[in-house]
């Protein structure tokens, strides 16, 4: 088996992209589908450990060496598909290899080159064109504040697709025309002159905001030309019936390059990306993501699309021959991924049906049955906290960064 895993010339990314190809294609019903890019950290210690480096781990706020894998997904309402993925290695403490490749032109060899030489915004856009190429399309752009680039947001317009992504409150300069006058202001600019004091309450979310129409320059330097663009900004903040006022990390900033989109359908169609989330969770748990003990970079690469392979494959089980012929490992996954439609599309209806079953228990008083209804009431709220990403913890980092 490792004979196979740490062959050079197999081309692990071609099965993978066909296999979630044909996942894709038997369950294409019109609907609604965005690409979804995020990374993952897996921690690899050791100092013989070769093809590591140095990373910033989102979910401890600290840095650890190992490796960053960046997946590019397809999501609908129903699933998460994984496309695609590459490895990142920074140049930060980074360990090379201690071997030489058998072929310097084989494919394993030309990947290691790529994760060292591009950047993450390069790669992510190297791999939106390779799923495109292959036939696999999408509506949407869906990303996170650490992949909100110029770099990126060009090419989700040459590829017509309209990008929702989380932007950081950083220097970055918006184009805003009041009453026939031009002002360039940042993030905290606008909040501060327009959004401050203005929340509007969005209609069946636990949360208030406030868009903003403005145009953003796209161009990476003074020497290029400028490629003006109109975009919509939404700022977004948890309700906290404690807090009137806003504090300076607990709003969000939104933009996506459809001007014309609701805000209800901004934050409608992010909050798909939670799919991708499911998905590493489900790869280092059960799947065998980097599980193999070798410590060749071909063996990195067949596992990091392996692991793509087996949950495409745990799809297309579940399409062809439905949950109850499905491994409990599937059915695990399964309850992840239709929770967030749960919360997001019946919980108007199953919170009148509890309060309806609660009122026919005569053994509860008023007080007891409104903490009960109180209680999942907040659940449910932290649960889309946790979805869109509003929690204090990435407000904080993105604040910080």
């Amino acid at each position: 088996m490792y004979d196979l895993l740490n062959r050079e010339d197999l081309d692990w990314r071609k099965l993978q992209l066909l296999t979630a190809k044909k996942v894709l294609k038997s369950n294409s019903k019109n609907k609604l589908s965005a690409f979804v890019i995020d990374d993952s950290v897996k921690i690899r210690r050791g100092k013989k450990m070769p093809g590591v480096s140095s990373h910033f781990d989102h979910l401890t706020a600290r840095c650890v060496m190992g490796q960053q894998i960046l997946t590019l997904g397809v999501a609908n309402d129903e699933q998460f598909v994984p496309v695609d993925n590459e490895i990142f290695i920074s140049q930060v403490k980074e360990q090379a290899l201690d071997y030489k490749f058998a072929d310097g032109r084989s494919i394993a060899a030309k990947c290691y080159q790529k994760s060292k030489q591009q950047t993450k915004p390069e790669m992510v856009c190297d791999m939106i064109a390779r799923a495109i190429r292959a036939g696999i399309n999408a509506d949407y752009f869906l990303a996170d504040a650490w992949f909100a680039t110029k770099h990126i947001l060009r090419m989700t317009i040459e590829h017509s697709l309209v990008a929702i992504v989380r932007m950081k409150k950083n220097k970055m300069k918006y184009r805003l025309v009041v009453d026939g006058v031009s002002h360039l202001l940042s993030a905290k600019e606008l909040y501060q002159r327009y959004v401050k004091g203005s929340w509007q309450t969005l209609k069946n979310m636990p949360y208030q905001s406030k868009s903003i129409t403005v145009e953003l320059n796209l161009s990476s330097s003074d020497q290029e030309p400028a490629q003006w663009v109109k975009v919509k900004l939404l700022f977004v903040r948890s309700v906290n019936e404690a807090k009137q006022q806003a504090s300076k990390h607990d709003w969000a900033l939104f933009l996506t390059t459809d001007s014309q989109l609701e805000d209800e359908k901004i934050l409608e169609v992010y909050a798909l990306r939670w799919g991708i989330e499911v998905y590493f969770k489900e790869a280092k748990q059960k799947l065998g993501f980097l599980k193999e003990q070798s410590r060749h970079y071909s063996a990195y690469i067949a596992s990091i699309h392996l692991t793509g392979l087996r949950f495409c494959l745990l799809l297309f089980a579940k399409q062809e021959e439905g949950a109850a012929r499905l491994s409990s490992v599937r059915s695990g996954f399964e309850e992840s991924l239709t929770g967030l439609n749960f919360a997001s599309k019946l919980w108007g209806l199953f919170k009148a049906l509890i309060a309806g079953a609660l009122n026919e228990m005569t053994n509860l008083t008023l007080v007891e049955k409104s903490g009960v209804l109180n209680k999942i009431e907040q659940t449910v709220v932290n649960f889309f906290t946790q979805v869109m990403q509003m929690d204090s913890f990435t407000l904080r980092q993105e604040a910080l960064e």
